[in-house]
């Protein structure tokens, strides 16, 4: 599964996306977890750590919004993480 990041959920997770072998099934909720225990350098001064950002964020599966935290996921599916954007 890809995950990638968006804006400061890039700033704090240090990468722009990232592959993460979790089967099949696996919800977000579990690809979330495994992202979230991921070492990782401390973010640039000033930016919430991932977990703060990953906790308001929205995601989007295979470019399509998805609230079910639960749903399975398949391998092959992209996950982007959206945090909070200010502006419009």
């Amino acid at each position: 599964m890809l995950v990638r990041y968006f804006a400061a959920a890039r700033a704090a997770a240090g990468v722009e996306e990232e592959l993460h072998a979790l089967p099949e099934g696996t919800s977000l909720e579990g690809l979330l977890e495994a992202a979230l225990a991921v070492e990782r350098p401390a973010p640039p001064e000033g930016t919430p750590t991932l977990a703060r950002i990953v906790a308001r964020s929205s995601f989007l599966r295979n470019e399509m919004a998805v609230r079910d935290h639960s749903v399975p996921l398949g391998t092959e599916d992209v996950i982007d993480v959206l945090p909070p954007f200010a502006g419009g």
